[in-house]
């Protein structure tokens, strides 16, 4: 529902003491409620608050030694007060990688199971290192450095140059997989050859300087995708009126705003504003266009978690992220960025096809939504899952939008013809269809570029929401086979994105792989639906179609 400001109109004191108000030219929703806002903010920081105070009593019930502290990153408590606490673990005061776990309590406090990355000790032999932070940070760099020029996967450009160690090389205990040493770990940035910035965290041997872990932490789409948008066409938007001057920024979502890069590749951007409030026209030549298409992402975005999962922006804190338009130049991509809290999109071929889409907005702010739960490592079988649950909710972004001009699918960067034939990026009922994506899980499969190894999650998905076999969808055909030639139903999209938004945030650590990701989602199924119902044999059933038993 559209409402416009007449010019002369009576405003409240209020409005007029603030010098801004909020004009909608967008997605129909109810007015903000302070004291709503106000309430959820209070639970959640006395969930926070309750976390905190049981970390000690939680690590004591566990078994924890007297060097493991508890550290809480999230808290979770459902309506008959059983309580889901996430930790982060130090020993010795130091952080340990791999020492994540989910401590799951009745509504009285008492412990009944948990949920680790790792098992067992994570006592390293020796917590002084033969290395100081200045040497850990040149061999860090210098890692990184070696691999210029060298694309380390199919998908991702080389590394063109290396700036450097950014900060000081921090002391850390690495546990992930399973052998617990002392290491440090340190940030070099660079870039691409395709222009993306480069930000890899790298966890290095604090005796030896041995890599024992990178993870680059621009994120991108593997080469994705009112006013009037280039791709979601005519929509509305909530933009901010101060004075004369429009704006597109949203202060009932978080103060979510979008800004233009104008071909840079750094900086903050410049905050699209003007004397009007009718933006873009639908023309990727009309700089405004994909700023609309970044603006109203953003906002379905912001609406699908709150209003199909209850979570208040990307981190559940109520704040929201910024999105930049216009990155670079003839930039084929787009990212999301921890460090930043924001969402970049290149402009594409010739400057002439942003990659501004729909479920490429959905998809790489999931990404942050991963990084504030799960946080689930972005390699192996982990690595698949984080871009799995990026899909699958960027697909479900798309139906919430359910929009005339991109027909909601399940369909990965349909509309931006990054191939040049009209192809997707992956497809999710049988994503080998893609040339090197994976349909069923097998021993080799965390081997694959996470974009690939992804597939099985994907195609769980699938066959959970939709079931196997031919059907179309909203004019869209599809085909899903199963590993074990077994026929299956779906659930539906709504009951299929709730099990899997809850074994996310409820049950995932940042090891988990599929096989403990078929656990957390019965796990979550079971919460839902009950242990003996259609919905948890159908999770089952779905993950023996993609061949995880």
């Amino acid at each position: 529902m559209k409402r416009k400001l007449a010019v002369g109109a009576v405003l409240s004191a209020s409005a007029l003491l603030a010098g801004a108000i909020q004009v909608s030219a967008g997605i129909a929703q109810a007015a903000p409620n302070p004291a709503a806002q106000n309430a959820a903010a209070q639970n959640r920081g006395n969930a926070l608050a309750l976390a905190a105070s049981q970390a000690p009593s939680a690590a004591k019930a566990l078994g924890l030694g007297a060097q493991e502290k508890l550290v809480v990153k999230d808290a979770i408590v459902d309506a008959d007060g059983t309580r889901h606490f996430r930790y982060e673990r130090t020993y010795d005061g130091l952080p340990v990688l791999g020492g994540d776990l989910v401590v799951h309590q009745d509504a009285k406090g008492q412990v009944r199971s948990s949920d680790k990355a790792v098992s067992g000790s994570l006592a390293p032999a020796s917590l002084s290192p033969k290395l100081t932070a200045a040497q850990a940070a040149g061999k860090a760099t210098g890692a990184v450095q070696s691999t210029v020029g060298i694309a380390k996967d199919a998908d991702e450009a080389a590394l063109t140059s290396v700036s450097g160690a950014t900060g000081t090389a921090e002391l850390v205990v690495w546990a992930a997989d399973g052998a617990p040493r002392l290491a440090y770990r340190t940030t070099v940035e660079g870039m691409r050859a395709d222009g993306t910035p480069s930000r890899q965290k790298l966890v290095t041997d604090a005796n030896t300087g041995e890599v024992l872990s990178t993870h680059e932490e621009i994120q991108t789409a593997n080469a994705t995708g009112t006013g009037n948008g280039v791709f979601v066409g005519n929509v509305s938007l909530t933009t901010t009126l101060t004075g004369s001057t429009y704006t597109l920024k949203d202060a009932t979502r978080g103060n979510q705003y979008t800004t233009t890069l104008a071909n840079k590749t750094s900086g903050n951007g410049t905050l699209y504003s003007k004397t009007t409030n009718s933006w873009g026209n639908g023309l990727a030549s009309n700089k405004e266009s994909a700023a609309v298409d970044a603006q109203y992402g953003a906002a379905v975005t912001w609406d699908f978690y709150k209003n199909t999962f209850g979570r208040s922006g990307i981190r559940n804190d109520g704040v929201g992220a910024y999105s930049r338009v216009h990155y670079g130049s003839n930039y084929v991509n787009a990212f999301w960025d921890d460090s930043c809290f924001c969402m970049t999109y290149g402009d594409g071929a010739s400057n002439t096809h942003p990659l501004t889409e729909l479920d490429v907005s959905g998809h790489e702010m999931s990404h942050g939504v991963t990084s504030n739960t799960a946080g689930l490592n972005y390699s192996g079988e982990s690595g698949g899952l984080n871009e799995a649950t990026s899909d699958i909710f960027g697909s479900m972004v798309e139906f919430y939008a359910n929009l005339s001009k991109d027909v909601p699918d399940y369909l990965i960067g349909e509309l931006i013809d990054i191939n040049g034939n009209g192809t997707p990026l992956r497809y999710m009922d049988k994503p080998s269809k893609d040339g090197a994506s994976a349909d069923y899980w097998s021993s080799t499969v965390g081997n694959k570029d996470v974009h690939y190894s992804s597939g099985v999650a994907n195609h769980f998905f699938y066959l959970l929401a939709e079931g196997s076999g031919a059907k179309t969808i909203n004019g869209v055909s599809y085909n899903s086979p199963t590993y074990n030639g077994a026929t299956l139903t779906g659930i539906g999209r709504s009951q299929a994105q709730q099990i899997w938004y809850r074994a996310l945030t409820v049950y995932m650590t940042s090891t988990t792989n599929y096989k403990a990701a078929r656990t957390a989602t019965l796990n979550a199924a079971k919460d839902l639906y009950g242990a003996t119902s259609t919905q948890y044999n159908a999770v089952a059933a779905a993950w023996t179609g993609v061949n995880v038993n």
